[in-house]
């Protein structure tokens, strides 16, 4: 059953995660998960999630429900199981060579050079009329979306962008169905849109990976967490197409987060000018667990990488880079800010404007 007596006097802090997509990559963020949920002192008031972020959010919002941090934990290594299990009857799989020289890469894999040159050539609705998406059996099989609904000591809100408008569309953890987690992972290179409601979705990553403002709004927590998997910097100017394709991509999906951060900065500027007031609109301690440097030596096709050893690999990364980043950080939770916006800021230039209305809490 559901605990609702939420945060006990055993959990010193409270922090809220905000989960990037990533494909395979989102096996990182489950090792984080793990081992934040193992953190007996740390209660999880909220979490946010896109694409793969949006699976493990869910995920883990069902596992609390059966069975608390522990059944959170338990969930989460269940489903990237099962999503191995599944990626087994995959044709793109590493070639023998790619194991030899112990690369994650599918590069390699005629399977593969077909399929990402096919996208790029014909649309889903052409190559795969009937919608075909083995992922969506996983989730379908393995999540109870009413035990989600019903899990109240954790908020959830999952981001897709809606195709007409160019906007988010956040949904709380009351309005998350089969179709939300879906329309949050579909990539429109390859998946036909997602309705819901008679709106088409493509992922959320476009214009909210992931989406921070709900902490703002409905959070207790003044503290958020973002766990980055998809590279800030990346050195260099890419030259085979696909690292070009691949280097949009990363900058395409981290836009909306840049945003939303120099919005943040922006807001923290004008409280403390007196612009603002303090009561009117809230300060957020801004923190990041970023496991971009290891994701730097993975090539795009590793995100499509369903192995169980890389799945564990990742998982490995994510559970190392949360608990160096524990021992650092834990006293400043509540406190401050570990993420400094104003030097963040130094390498993608100074901060400029933002919605300052996105930023004012709603006192109730």
């Amino acid at each position: 059953m559901s605990r609702t007596n939420g945060r006990s006097k055993r959990h010193e802090k409270s922090i809220n995660l905000a989960l990037q997509g990533g494909g395979s990559h989102g096996a990182f963020t489950w090792g984080v998960l793990d081992r934040m949920f193992e953190e007996d002192r740390l209660w999880i008031e909220g979490v946010s999630g896109t694409s793969a972020g949006a699976m493990n959010a869910v995920v883990a919002t069902q596992g609390m429900y059966d069975g608390g941090a522990a059944g959170a934990r338990q969930a989460l290594e269940d489903f990237w199981r099962a999503v191995s299990v599944a990626g087994q009857a995959s044709p793109i799989q590493r070639t023998a060579f790619e194991k030899i020289m112990g690369s994650w890469s599918l590069d390699l894999n005629p399977g593969y050079a077909m399929m990402d040159m096919m996208s790029r050539m014909a649309s889903p609705y052409d190559l795969n009329p009937i919608g075909l998406n083995p992922l969506r059996d996983v989730v379908e099989d393995f999540i109870d979306f009413d035990k989600v609904a019903n899990c109240s000591d954790m908020g959830l809100y999952i981001s897709a962008t809606n195709v007409e408008t160019g906007r988010a569309r956040v949904f709380h953890r009351e309005e998350v169905t089969l179709d939300v987690v879906m329309a949050s992972a579909c990539l429109p290179s390859m998946f036909k849109a997602v309705e819901i409601d008679g709106t088409p979705y493509w992922d959320g990553g476009f214009m909210g990976n992931p989406v921070l403002f709900p902490f703002i709004d409905h959070s207790p927590s003044s503290d958020i967490v973002i766990v980055q998997i998809n590279p800030l910097l990346r050195p260099g100017t890419p030259r085979r197409a696909r690292d070009i394709q691949n280097r949009v991509n990363e900058i395409t999906f981290n836009a909306s987060l840049l945003r939303d951060l120099r919005t943040i900065d922006l807001i923290h500027r004008l409280i403390e000018d007196g612009a603002l007031s303090d009561n009117e609109y809230r300060r957020m301690n801004m923190h990041m667990i970023d496991g971009c440097g290891d994701m730097l030596a993975l090539d795009a096709s590793s995100k499509m990488n369903s192995e169980w050893a890389f799945l564990i690999h990742m998982r490995d990364l994510g559970r190392e880079h949360a608990d160096r980043w524990l021992a650092a950080n834990f006293d400043k939770i509540e406190k401050e800010s570990t993420l400094n916006l104003r030097e963040f800021f130094d390498d993608f230039g100074a901060p400029h404007g933002g919605n300052a209305v996105e930023l004012k809490s709603r006192k109730d």
